[in-house]
C-alpha cells in the first residue's frame, strides 16, 4: 500500500520535525559525550547530514541521520592511539566505504552483498560492538571513567544514580505507550539528573559561564594511514544496518525505497553525511530507527519534516549554554542508560543469527562466529605499534569476511528480509 503524503501547514511540519528531533535526541548526544567529542558539533553534523541525505535521495525518504553507536569503541581506541584529527580522517574514509558500496550496488545490484556480508558475518560483528563496550558502561555506572582509570563519583552514590536511571529507561521502553515509549533515553537522563542534583554531583558552573551563542568547536581531520586502515572495516556493520532501516521505513510508509530512490542513493546519502560530519569534527551518521518508530506512530510520512528536524538541530548547535549543559551530565547517568543500550546492540546481533536461522552446528558457521567474537572482545591486535594496527571491531570484521570467503559452504541471507537480485 502506498501512503499519500499529507499537505500539512508549515507550523505543523515544524512541530512534527521538533518531535522527531526530540525522539532522536538522547542517542544523538550520548555518543559524542561518551567519546569526548563536542555535542554541539554532533547536533550540527546530524542536521547537515540529514539535509544532504534528503537532497541526495531526491527528498523521498523520511529518515533522520545522527550519531552512530557502532563507532564508539573504534573512536575511543583511535583517539588514544592517533588523536582526534587523525581519527576524523579515518571516519572520513569510512564514509567513503559507503560511497564505494553505493557504486557497487548501482553496478551489480544488491546481490553481491549477500555473498560478502551474510548474517554469519554481520551478526557476530554487531555482537562485538555491544559486548566490547560493556566494560565502559559498567565503569561509568559505578562512577569511574570509561577505562576505570579514575573514580569520578563515589561508588555508592554512583549506583544510587545509575540504577534508577537504568530502571526508568527499561520500564519506559517496555511498558510506556505512545510517544513516551520512543524516548526512554530522555526519561532515564531526566531521572538521573534529578538524582544527581539531589546527591550534589551535578555541576552546572560550566553551563552558567558558557555564552548563549557560540560557534561549535569544529575540528579539521588529518589523514593518517594507521587511523584510516583501523577505521575502514568498521563501516561494514552500520552499512547493513542502514539497509534494514531503509526496509523498515519502507514498510511503514508503504513504499519500496530500495527501488526508488534506490539503495545506491540511500547508501550514498549516508556515506556523504558521514564524511561531511568527519570534515567538521562530528561523529559518523547513521539512520535512526527511533525516528522510524515516531513516523509510524504519528502517521506523518512527509520527508520534509526531517528538514525541520535538521534545521532545529543546527540551530541548537549554536547555543553555547546548551552544549555546556549536555557536557555537565554526570557519568553515572550515562552509565546506567548505556548498560541497556550496549546490551541491546549485542542482542540485535544475536537476533540476526536466530532470525536468519544460522546453523551453528555447521563447522564453518561456528568457526566464523567464534573467531570473530574472541578477536573482537578479547583484544587481539595485528600490526606494528606506532605505525598501523588492526584490533577490536576493525579486526574482527575483516576476520569474519575473510573466513566467510575462504571457508567452503557459504550461505547467504536466505531470502528472509534482505533483498536479493535474481
Amino acid at each position: 500500500m502506498n501512503h499519500e503524503l499529507p499537505r500539512d501547514p508549515l507550523w505543523k511540519q515544524a512541530l512534527t520535525g521538533a518531535q522527531m528531533l526530540f525522539v532522536a535526541f538522547g542517542a544523538l548526544v550520548l555518543m559524542p559525550l561518551i567519546t569526548g567529542m563536542d555535542p554541539n558539533v554532533a547536533l550540527f553534523t546530524a542536521g547537515l547530514g540529514t539535509v544532504l541525505f534528503y537532497f541526495i535521495t531526491g527528498g523521498q525518504v523520511p529518515i533522520f541521520l545522527a550519531s552512530s553507536f557502532a563507532f564508539i569503541a573504534p573512536i575511543m581506541a583511535a583517539k588514544a592511539d592517533f588523536g582526534l584529527p587523525a581519527t576524523l580522517g579515518g571516519l572520513l574514509a569510512a564514509g567513503m566505504v559507503y560511497v564505494l558500496l553505493s557504486a557497487l550496488v548501482r553496478i551489480k545490484g544488491t546481490g553481491f552483498l549477500d555473498h560478502i556480508l551474510p548474517p554469519v558475518v554481520i551478526a557476530p560483528v554487531i555482537m562485538v560492538i555491544g559486548l566490547a563496550l560493556a566494560p565502559v558502561a559498567v565503569n561509568l555506572a559505578m562512577g569511574k571513567t570509561g577505562d576505570a582509570s579514575a573514580q569520578l563519583v563515589p561508588y555508592t552514590t554512583a549506583l544510587a544514580i545509575s540504577m534508577p536511571a537504568l530502571l526508568t529507561t527499561l520500564v519506559v521502553a517496555v511498558a510506556a505507550k505512545g510517544i513516551l515509549r520512543l524516548i526512554p533515553i530522555l526519561c532515564g537522563i531526566t531521572v538521573g539528573l534529578v538524582l544527581s542534583a539531589f546527591f550534589g554531583v551535578l555541576d552546572l558552573s560550566a553551563a552558567a559561564q558558557a555564552p548563549w551563542l557560540a560557534v561549535p568547536n569544529f575540528v579539521a581531520p588529518e589523514l593518517h594511514w594507521g587511523a584510516i586502515l583501523f577505521m575502514l572495516p568498521v563501516a561494514i556493520a552500520p552499512a547493513i544496518e542502514h539497509v534494514g532501516d531503509v526496509l523498515a521505513i519502507g514498510n511503514v510508509t508503504g513504499r519500496n525505497y530500495l527501488q526508488k530512490p534506490g539503495l545506491h542513493r540511500t547508501l550514498l546519502g549516508d556515506g556523504v553525511a558521514t564524511s561531511a560530519a568527519a570534515l567538521l569534527g562530528g561523529p559518523p551518521n547513521t539512520t535512526y530507527s527511533e525516528v522510524t518508530g515516531a513516523v509510524m506512530l504519528t502517521r506523518n510520512f512527509n520527508p520534509k519534516i526531517m528538514l525541520w528536524a535538521a534545521g532545529i538541530a543546527i540551530a541548537l548547535a549554536f547555543i553555547g549554554k546548551f552544549g555546556a549543559l549536555l557536557q555537565s551530565i554526570p557519568v553515572p547517568v550515562m552509565g546506567g542508560i548505556l548498560c541497556l543500550l550496549f546490551g541491546t546492540i549485542a542482542a540485535v546481533g544475536m537476533n540476526t543469527l536466530i532470525r536468519h536461522q544460522v546453523d551453528l552446528s555447521e563447522a564453518r558457521n561456528l568457526v566464523i562466529v567464534s573467531v570473530t567474537l574472541v578477536f573482537g572482545i578479547g583484544g587481539m591486535v595485528f600490526g606494528v605499534d606506532g605505525e598501523w594496527t588492526l584490533k577490536g571491531i576493525s579486526l574482527c570484521a575483516l576476520a569474519a569476511i575473510v573466513l566467510n570467503l575462504i571457508l567452503p559452504g557459504a550461505s547467504g541471507w536466505g531470502g528472509h528480509d534482505y533483498p536479493k537480485d535474481h
